[in-house]
């Protein structure tokens, strides 16, 4: 039918044959003009609709010529046959190019005078300049485009890594581990952690025993048998877990049950004999400075002062913080004033009964502690001129904090995560106060935050929060679980640069497992 000009079944134009070859002569495909210009639709032949441009009619392809035996093709595929077709016209016309040096945007790149075609979507092996990928597996591990036995070869000027030998390689997690042990009066108590972000850590191993070191204490002057015996025996759990772990560095500490014993250095010795451990013996200005480093991350910026206490076993230590000056990210460096009051809830508890406490006891047990804190003197700070405002508040450490932070919330059993950084304000601690001291030493027993180890020293340990909610009036307290073992912590890993170090080789100290080795 050359030379003949026929009906367009579609748009109903009349387009001349002749043109559509001349345009498929000029694109490189005369001797597919006669197949690739017209096509058959329910037996006769229609001749395609012309374009403005030349590269309409030479995107039309010998597969768009076949007869279908049932009807016609939908519009869409034809379409997209066309474009297919174009393609690849394109690439049999275009020099032969090195795949590794081809870019995507110059694959995609249509001729001269015609339509874009579609980007080729880049592949995973190599990047967008046409420069191959480094390989994302760890040494000695083929590409994941590479053949088996193939060889890799290196970029031109890049430098390659030696691939690390075998039991060798990065720095491990283990490295960055750091221990703190505490043995007080009451309680012996270990923590490992690692440092995390600038200020934290990540707990890794714990333990906390109560052994009642300073039992019989403050009667005889000396540490008792028995109580030494009980504390050996949770420090060999405690040397245990320490030898099963690389600590990088650890502190341990003892305080005023061997401070203040005659025996106490005795007791070191042997504690070094049995278990293989060194303690020291720590100031009271020592053991107040501990306190507050551990807690320094429960102070918000709107605070201007607060007063931080630690009810201890045998003592309790307490603070003036004053951050209205020159205020910085170490809570110790703000102390202006501190005091050690020489009792604590296994001392008071001892002298006045802890099993039966009626409110006349209690009474004397808050006026006796009374006495201890009008002897403390403190300078005027400018950041308590104003003691009743909230900006000034309350912030305990200790068992007796915590466990009325238990009652006020009924907790069924302790949960740390609940109770670390809670505020009571005054009405909740009267009210829980006024809980304890009606029920007697069963009920205190049964309850699950307080138990039959300390269901006759709690009591003794709210005397002396009262005594210092008395002398320093808040509207609110915060409760704090931590103590001298998270400001151990935090004291190593500042000085030792921990969290430098840590947000430096975080991706090193932290590697992905290498294929073969153990998780």
């Amino acid at each position: 039918m050359t030379g003949q000009t026929v009906k367009d079944l579609r748009d109903g134009d009349t387009p001349d044959v002749g043109a559509s070859l001349a345009g498929e002569r000029q694109s490189g495909r005369a001797g597919k003009a006669a197949t690739d210009g017209v096509k058959q639709e329910h037996g006769k032949t229609v001749v395609p609709s012309s374009s403005s441009d030349a590269s309409a009619s030479g995107r039309s392809s010998a597969s768009e010529s076949t007869t279908r035996k049932d009807g016609p093709e939908p519009s869409g595929r034809r379409r997209r046959r066309r474009r297919k077709s174009a393609r690849k016209g394109e690439t049999a016309s275009a020099p032969a190019a090195s795949t590794e040096n081809t870019t995507s945007a110059e694959t995609a790149a249509a001729p001269a005078g015609g339509k874009k075609g579609r980007r080729r979507r880049r592949k995973s092996g190599r990047e967008i300049q046409g420069r191959p990928l480094t390989s994302q597996k760890s040494p000695g591990q083929p590409h994941a485009g590479q053949q088996a036995g193939a060889s890799t070869q290196p970029v031109a000027g890049a430098q390659t890594k030696p691939a690390a030998a075998s039991g060798q390689g990065v720095r491990r997690q283990a490295d960055d581990l750091y221990a703190a042990l505490d043995l007080g009066t009451n309680n012996c108590r270990l923590l490992v952690a690692q440092p995390t972000r600038p200020g934290q850590f990540r707990v890794v191993d714990a333990f906390s025993r109560i052994v009642r070191l300073g039992e019989g204490l403050d009667a005889t002057g000396e540490l008792s048998q028995d109580a030494m015996d009980r504390a050996v025996e949770a420090l060999k759990i405690c040397a245990g877990k320490l030898k099963n772990r690389p600590v990088r560095r650890h502190r341990l500490i003892a305080t005023e049950a061997c401070r203040s014993a005659r025996n106490g250095a005795a007791f070191l010795e042997r504690v070094l004999a049995e278990t293989g451990l060194e303690l020291e013996i720590v100031t009271r200005e020592t053991e107040a400075r501990l306190a507050v480093a551990g807690c320094s991350s429960l102070v918000g910026r709107e605070t201007d002062g607060l007063v931080l206490f630690d009810i201890g076993g045998g003592s309790s230590e307490i603070a003036m913080i004053d951050l209205t000056e020159n205020r910085s990210n170490r809570l110790a460096n703000h102390i202006k004033a501190w005091t050690s009051l020489p009792v604590g809830v296994v001392t008071l508890s001892e002298r006045h009964g802890g099993c039966l406490v009626t409110p006349a006891v209690f009474q004397a047990m808050v006026e006796e502690v009374d006495a201890m804190l009008a002897a403390f003197d403190p300078p005027s700070l400018p950041a308590f001129s104003a003691l009743g405002e909230g900006r000034i508040h309350l912030l305990g450490t200790s068992g007796t904090v915590t466990t009325l932070a238990g009652l006020h919330l009924d907790l069924p059993r302790y949960d740390r995560r609940k109770v670390d950084g809670l505020w009571l304000s005054n009405e909740d601690v009267d009210r829980m106060l006024d809980r304890l001291l009606s029920w007697d030493f069963e009920a205190r027993a049964a309850n699950p935050c307080i138990g039959a180890d300390r269901a006759d020293l709690v009591l003794a340990g709210c005397a002396i929060l009262q005594s210092i909610r008395k002398r320093w009036p808040s509207e609110r307290m915060r409760v704090a679980d931590r103590g001298l073992r998270e400001g151990l912590l935090n004291e190593m890993m500042a000085s030792d640069g921990a969290w430098r170090r840590s947000g430096r080789n975080h991706r090193h100290r932290n590697p992905r497992p290498v294929q073969g080795d153990k998780p």
